[in-house]
Order: structure tokens, then sequence, then C-alpha cells
């Protein structure tokens, strides 16, 4: 058998094909020696040492003047009046000191408006022109400013949509007759929704409804509610201001209407823009309209840290209140958190304290509201029950309300109807009621998600005993014993003033239900002292400031302790009544001697009879009839 080749033997290699390269030739050290040699340092030296022209150096001064000019050039390119806003913005720079005289700037506002003539719709727009225009419309004469009216007219819509025309066009309505008034608001017919979802164009909105009359105010809320009464407005008079009323005047279906306001309002929800009155008030009737679910809707989508931005107007507080009242336990905490630290911003506003009062009344989370609200009072409580500042006379409420809730004598009819109002849908119907109407021919779908709607919308007012929440909130908390002490410092200042008594009186008192008893008895004694003391002072002839029994407001408010508090009586007698009655037996401070024989308390008669009742038998002191 022949033997196989030797597979050891190494192959020859096959000849390069036609048209290849061949392979690449390694480089050798003597390649390396046949290349140029370098040049020696010398002759580098050399060429060095010859200076190469270049341009002259320029200063840092002057590289800024050409960059300016570069600019100026681009900006004389891009903006079609920039010469003339230069021109405005120096004579704007002379016109707006406070020390020129007044026909100068007469005569530099009138330069102004001749140069801008014809052209004030298209540089109001103009960050620079825009203030010049502002100025000019401030102190012109009525002439000149009814010609800018004539000229922006035209253009209203788009100025009120430029983010520096806006401030033009507010100026323009602050200071426009009625009639020219009456053809702004006229001019936004058909754009009022569409401007409310404007973050600019919404502030002309609401200007504009901030100074109409009540029929102008309610031809701008016409255009949220229906297309339909757009065309039937002159038909509605200024009396029917309700929705409920025009719906049912004009035999409008309920149903078109809500679905009209939900496509207008819920875009304006959806982009933040809470602030304006005009919307609180389109909201409130919404809500006065809407069917269940979707008043549920609107008050889940509200109840929200932005609530804060609507409860300082009227129809904002009430929209705060509905949530508060038919949001759910997980809505209450959010807006309550969302007044973290604005606490005393909203107390002291009118609307808002009435929300606060409404938080107060009905969340039953009392560690929740003792942790953001009640700590937070706490903090400013001498400012709020100081005259001081005025606003404080709103701070005063919650307190008022803690002490005694709901009372006539605190809150005005229509603030006490604010706090008892709900959403009509949401209260009117049992949820045992809404689940078999609402639920009728739905799927087990359906059901659940009206029985979700329900659970979380139909609260009305919290589970927990009233008196047990206000013990929680003023007497455990302890925000009581620090109103007393405030009360024993301020003493003579809330006596004598108008609305600071009544929160001496309703602390000295204890509250309604005896809520400060007995826990707080001994501290109520030594506040009792501390007004006895300072009654016990000396009448002093020919000083400026009266006693506190001759003081119209400290005197009933002495007197009205003295029939309420038998304690009080008897030791504002020990301390500034005893032996002195004769001499406070004439003039207001008669009320309070005849006070102590009016009480029903027998020991008080007991105690004062020997010396008040001969002064009554003499005819020196009147008892009331």
């Amino acid at each position: 058998m022949a033997a196989k080749p030797d597979d050891s033997k190494k192959r020859k290699h096959a000849p390069a094909a036609r048209g290849k390269s061949a392979p690449k030739k390694l480089k050798s050290s003597a390649d390396k020696v046949l290349k140029k040699p370098h040049k020696s340092t010398k002759q580098l030296g050399d060429k060095k040492q010859q200076p190469k022209p270049h341009a002259p150096v320029e200063s840092k001064r002057e590289r800024r003047i050409q960059a300016k000019e570069l600019a100026e050039a681009r900006k004389k390119k891009r903006k079609k009046h920039y010469t003339l806003e230069q021109e405005l913005a120096s004579l704007w720079e002379k016109m707006r000191t406070r020390n020129i005289a007044k026909e100068e700037r007469s005569r530099l506002v009138s330069d102004a408006l001749k140069k801008m003539k014809g052209k004030i719709p298209e540089i109001a727009s103009s960050h620079v022109s825009s203030r010049v225009l502002q100025t000019c419309v401030k102190h012109c004469t009525q002439e000149e400013r009814n010609a800018v009216f004539v000229e922006i007219l035209p253009h209203f819509i788009t100025l009120a949509t430029n983010t520096y025309a806006v401030h033009l066009v507010t100026k323009m309505l602050d200071n426009a007759s009625k009639e020219q008034q009456a053809q702004f608001i006229s001019t936004l017919h058909g754009h009022v929704a569409t401007l409310l979802r404007h973050m600019v164009g919404s502030l002309v909105v609401e200007h504009a409804y901030q100074l109409g009359n009540a029929a102008q105010k309610q031809t701008l809320l016409m255009e949220l509610y229906s297309p339909e009464l757009q065309l039937f407005k002159d038909l509605i008079s200024a009396k029917e201001a309700r929705l409920v009323d025009v719906i049912s005047n004009l035999q409008l279906q309920k149903g078109s209407v809500v679905r009209h306001m939900t496509s207008v309002l819920q875009p304006i929800m959806e982009k933040g823009i809470l602030d304006h009155s005009i919307i609180h008030r389109a909201l409130v009737e919404y809500l006065t309209i809407a069917d269940q679910t979707s008043a549920a809707e609107i008050i889940q989508q509200l109840s929200s840290p932005d609530l804060v931005r609507m409860i300082h107007t009227k129809d904002g507080s009430k929209i705060g209140i509905f949530c508060i009242k038919h949001g759910s336990a997980k809505e209450r905490k959010k807006i309550i958190k969302g007044m973290k630290d604005k606490v005393g911003k909203v107390a002291r506003d009118k609307c808002g304290a009435l929300v606060l009062v409404s938080i107060l009344s009905i969340v039953d989370d009392t560690k929740l509201l003792s942790k953001v609200i009640i700590r937070e009072l706490e903090g400013i409580l001498k400012e709020l029950l100081s005259d001081q500042v005025r606003p404080s006379l709103n701070g005063r409420r919650p307190l008022l309300q803690l002490l005694h809730p709901n009372s006539s004598r605190h809150f005005s009819p229509d603030e006490l109807a604010a706090l008892g109002s709900s959403v009509p849908s949401l209260v009117t119907e049992s949820p045992s009621e809404v689940n078999e109407t609402e639920t009728s021919g739905l799927g087990e779908a359906g059901k659940e998600d009206v029985d979700v709607t329900n659970s979380s919308h139909m609260n009305e007012g919290g589970k927990k005993d009233p008196l047990t929440r206000r013990q929680e909130l003023l007497v455990h908390s302890g925000l009581a014993e620090k109103l007393i002490d405030a009360c024993c410092e301020m003493a003579e200042e809330l006596l004598r003033s108008n609305f600071g008594k009544d929160v001496i009186y309703e602390v000295a008192m204890g509250g309604a239900d005896s809520i400060l008893g007995p826990t707080l008895d001994g501290k109520l004694e030594t506040l009792h002292g501390v007004i006895a003391s300072l009654a016990a002072h000396p009448k002093l002839e020919g000083s400026d400031e009266q006693h506190l029994f001759e003081h119209f407001h400290s005197s009933r408010t002495i007197r009205k302790l003295i029939l309420d508090s038998p304690s009080f009586a008897c030791t504002l007698y020990e301390k500034a009544l005893k032996g002195k009655c004769s001499i406070w037996a004439q003039g207001h401070s008669a009320k309070v001697i005849s006070a102590l024989l009016e009480t029903s308390s027998s020991m008080v008669h007991k105690l004062v009879k020997k010396e008040v009742q001969p002064l009554v038998d003499d005819g020196i002191l009147k008892l009331a009839k």
C-alpha cells in the first residue's frame, strides 16, 4: 500500500494574482538612513526670529464699542420701529421723574404721542414702548386718551393676549369713560371663553368683570353658560342673576348647558387659571345645576393645594366650603396641607377666614388640624387679637368659632348662610336612593363607579361629636391656655376694642357649653381678677383717656359679664366697686352698677343690695325695665 504524502511539509505559496499589489515590504533600518535629515535648531531659530505681519492689537474698549455697534445694527434689521423706541425711551426717562413740572411732563407726553400716532397697535407689544404708553395714558389729556382709545379698539383682542400690551389695555380700562368701557366689554363678545384659557388674556377679562356693572358682568358670564344664551341675552334681565332662574325662564335644556360649561371650564382648571372671580362665579353656578357625577368630579378636581388661591373671593370661599363639606378625608387632607405656612394670611382675609371656620367645624382629623392650623394661629395670636393691624379683625373669627360656634353675634346672616350652603346634587338624595336611580341599566362596572363616587363625596360634615372636636382643638391642643394668657396681657386693649371685646367676653365666660372649664377654671379666675384690677383704677378728672366704666365698649362688655357670670360679678364688686358704687351711678358707668341688681344670681344680689338698693330708692340709679 503506497504511503500518504507527508502533510508536515510547508505548502508552496501560490503566485500573486495579476492586478493585485505585492505584499507590503517591511521597513528596515537601512531605509531610515535614506530619509532626509532634520533641519538644525540653528536654522529653525533663524526662521523664528523673522517677524510675521499681523493686524494691530485692539483694546477691550474698542472691541466693546464694535460689538455694541454690531448689536445695534442687528436690532435695526430685526425691529421695525427700533429707532422710534430709542427716542421714546429717552422721553420716558424724563417724563416719569417725580420732580418734573406738570407743564413739562404734559409737553413730553404730547411729543411722545405725536411720534407714536398711527403706530400704537404695532409698538404696544414692545417691552419699552408699552411702558411709555402706560405713562402717557396716565398723564395725558382726555382728548389724547380718546385718540389712543380709537386707535387700539380694533386691535383690542390681539393686544389683550400680549405679555406687555396687556398692561396698556388694563390701564386704558381704568381710565375709560362709561361709554368706552361698554365698547371694550362689547368687543369681548365671542372671545370670553377663549381669553379665559389664556394666561395673559384672562387678566383682561377679569379686569373688565371687576369694573363692569351688574348687567355687564352678567353679559360676560353668559358667554360661559351656553351658546343659546348668547343669542337670547337681550331677553334676560339683570335681576335674573342665577343660572337656575335663567334656564327656567328661557326653558333651556339643563343637560346641554352643563355639557357646554364642562367643555369651557375643564381646560381652564387644567391650566391652573383659578385666581379670577369670574371663574369662581361660573363654578358656583355650574355646581348649582350639575348632576351628581359632574359635581363630584369638579369637587374632586378642586380639592387640592391650589384651592388656597381661590378662597380670597366671596364665590371662591363658597367653593372652598363645598370642597370641605363634600370632599373625602384624603381630599380634605390635601387642602389643609396646602394651607401650611399660609394660615395667617388666610385667617386675615375676610373670605378666607370663613373657609378656615368651615375646616375647624367639619374636619375630624384634629391631629392634622392642630399641627398645621392651630400651631400657626398660636404663633400669631397677639397679632390676631390686636387692633393695630386692620385685617386682624377677620383673624379672630376662627377663634370665636371654637369658643362659640355659629353665633349670630360674630357672623352675619349671609356668612352663616354661606357656612351652611351645600351642592344641591350631592345632598338632595341619600346614597341608597342615588344607587337605585344611577345604577339602573348599568353593568357591574358602572355600579362600582357610582358607589365609589357616593362614598367619596356624600360627606356632609364630620362624624365626630362637635363638642369633642372643639375640646381637642381648643383645650387639648393648648390653644385655650395661650389665649387666656394673651387676654390677661392685652385685657385693657381688648375691652376698649369694638371687635376685641367679643373675644375677651367669650374667653372670660369660658366659651359656649363651658368648654374651658373645669380644666382652666384657675386661669379664668386670674383673667377675672385682671379685669377687676383694671376697673379698680380711680376716676381721674380731666384725663383724656376714659375709665373702663365710662368707655362705650368696655362698659357694655363688663355689664354683660356681670349679667352672665356671677363669679365675675362677685370678683368685680369686691375688688373695684365695694364702697364706690355711688361714684359710678351716673353716665355710661351707671349701666355697670345697675347690672349688679339686674343679674339673676341671688348671691350677687345679697352681696350688693345694701349698697346699691339705696341708690335705686333715691332715684339716683335707674334700672332697666
